[in-house]
């Protein structure tokens, strides 16, 4: 089966003063179509740096990276990216901001049509009503909202996601998770999102992939998200198998994240989903 995007012994090496430093190594992973991953890990393991790679802001130092069928080596449109920081340009106006990069990628499109494009994902997000004011008349989380809006406008392949919500409080945080999964499921992109936060994961995502900390960070264990679609934020609270995955999360970023994985795993084989889970729900004293 083919997949839709396909990470195959990525490494990143950063040149410094005591010589190269390799902060991602073999790193494996296959997407399949409309499939959501979240990707975990401590601070500076090289999550975004992966994401980064997969962008085409970082070049890969070995491997490669496929993209329904043609190897990424470039930023383009058919990725869009949100970073925690939305970047919009402050002499303009929010749907200005969206606008940019609207009049690029659907430049066939006459001028009403492509202010249509704009004002609806705006509108989606919800600034109906504020799309024409500038980002300082904005809130934190109203400039993020128009960060996903710009990134869904352009119609990309994949979306990818740099912890879009980690400058927020919890409230915002929660809403713009929702907003987030509404958009999504429209057409459900497939979509990378690089998070530190377990929940948000459990929320999001179809399955979470666990990086080992660095340096040589790689994929350490892969979840499988067992909850379907669409979710319900209270009703997953409320069920006992949401707390026995993120113990499994917390477990293994407390414990597990410093070691590589076993090198009986083949370098280019993704670790099966549910690698070691049973090991250790079964250790668990209570169940």
């Amino acid at each position: 089966m083919s997949h839709f995007l396909e990470l195959s012994q990525l490494h990143k090496t950063f040149p410094t003063p005591k010589g190269p430093l390799t902060v991602v190594k073999d790193f494996n992973l296959k997407f399949r179509k409309g499939e959501f991953i979240a990707l975990i890990g401590h601070s500076g393991c090289g999550k975004s740096t992966v994401l980064s790679m997969v962008a085409g802001l970082e070049d890969v130092s070995r491997g490669g990276i496929v993209l329904t069928g043609k190897e990424v080596t470039s930023a383009g449109p058919d990725r869009g990216v949100v970073f925690q920081a939305p970047c919009l340009l402050p002499w303009f106006t929010a749907f200005e901001n969206v606008m940019l990069g609207v009049d690029q990628v659907y430049y066939t499109a006459s001028k009403l049509e492509r202010r249509q494009i704009a004002e609806y994902y705006l509108s989606l997000v919800g600034l109906a009503d504020a799309m024409h004011k500038r980002p300082a008349e904005l809130s934190q989380g109203m400039r993020q909202r128009c960060g996903i809006a710009r990134a869904f406008a352009l119609s990309p392949k994949m979306l990818l996601l740099d912890e879009p919500f980690g400058m927020l409080d919890n409230l915002t945080k929660m809403e713009l998770q929702d907003v987030l999964l509404d958009l999504w499921q429209r057409d459900q992109k497939t979509a990378l999102m690089v998070t530190h936060d377990v929940d948000e994961a459990l929320y999001l995502a179809d399955r979470v992939v666990m990086m080992t900390d660095g340096p040589e960070a790689t994929v350490g264990d892969i979840l499988e998200i067992p909850f379907p679609r669409p979710r319900n934020r209270r009703e997953l609270l409320e069920n006992p198998e949401y707390y026995r995955l993120r113990e499994y999360l917390i477990h293994f970023l407390n414990e597990r994240s410093h070691h590589r994985p076993a090198p009986s795993i083949p370098p280019a084989a993704t670790p099966a989903p549910d690698s070691g889970i049973k090991r250790f729900f079964n250790s668990l004293s209570v169940v």
